[in-house]
């Protein structure tokens, strides 16, 4: 057990803050296996502030979004699961869970390429029964023109050919670049007003540490079920309501807690 995962079970487990300081060593554990770079610390840090005024919580417009979700990727003929630093190290083994249970190819794909990750990221997935792991090799790499970042290296079996692409805790110019070659995209953000939450076909504005578990869960259910099933699911989806719906949710979260320190200040 390394120094930082002995802190993280060292907090008490009735601590209020314990799941969030539980996965905020996750991510330094990360960074220092090479997994996640140094700028992943503070993407997640931002994350908890948009998770905080979110309640904490999987809300009712998520689930929905978390739904169609797996009913787009069900439904793909070449569907991919894009994947970076702090998703791998918070989520791998629900990751690969899903990869297995959709069918659908994980692919390693960075900003942030310093030397040693990719091969760290791959380590990891593997560790939790990954077969199947695309964007190793920089050798066999193609450009996708729009993008201009390290991003726009990916595999030709798997970005490249997709037709849908799932990019949990992605940056919002990739999604956008993705979406003008034709690619549908699912994203998980927790800021739904983030250009990837915008671009995105379908966003799933929740904490990925809540999500996935769900929708391994849900891709179990639904692979039994046909294709007028799955498609009734995606043609009641509206990704404008979901982004309307996480907004007003957190003015009247923060609304609530407003009223709630006042009362705690007139004690």
């Amino acid at each position: 057990m390394s120094f930082n995962e002995k802190k993280a079970v060292d907090v008490p487990t009735d601590h209020p803050r314990y799941l969030s300081l539980k996965y905020r060593h996750k991510i330094i554990d990360g960074m220092h296996d090479s997994v996640v770079a140094e700028a992943g610390l503070i993407a997640h840090g931002r994350g908890e502030c948009f998770d905080y005024i979110l309640g904490e919580r999987t809300n009712k417009f998520a689930e929905k979004a978390i739904k169609a979700a797996v009913a787009f990727l069900l439904l793909a003929d070449h569907p991919i699961i894009s994947v970076n630093g702090n998703v791998a190290a918070l989520c791998s083994k629900e990751l690969v869970s899903l990869s297995q249970s959709i069918n659908a190819p994980l692919e390693i794909n960075l900003f942030y390429r310093k030397k040693g990750r990719i091969e760290a990221i791959k380590n990891l997935l593997e560790k939790h029964g990954a077969s199947k792991i695309l964007g190793t090799d920089m050798n066999k790499m193609v450009e996708i023109k729009e993008l201009s970042s390290n991003r726009r290296r990916v595999d030709p079996n798997g970005i490249y050919n997709s037709d849908v692409v799932f990019v949990p805790l992605e940056d919002g110019d990739r999604t956008e670049a993705l979406k003008k070659i034709g690619k549908k995209i699912i994203a998980i953000d927790l800021n739904p007003l983030s250009r990837t939450s915008i671009w995105a076909d379908i966003t799933i504005i929740d904490n990925i540490v809540r999500t996935l578990p769900q929708m391994v869960q849900i891709s179990k259910e639904f692979k039994s079920k046909d294709k007028a099933f799955l498609n009734e699911i995606i043609a009641n989806y509206d990704n404008r309501n979901t982004i309307q719906e996480a907004l007003n949710h957190i003015i009247k979260y923060v609304k609530s807690q407003k009223s709630k320190a006042f009362d705690i200040l007139k004690k």
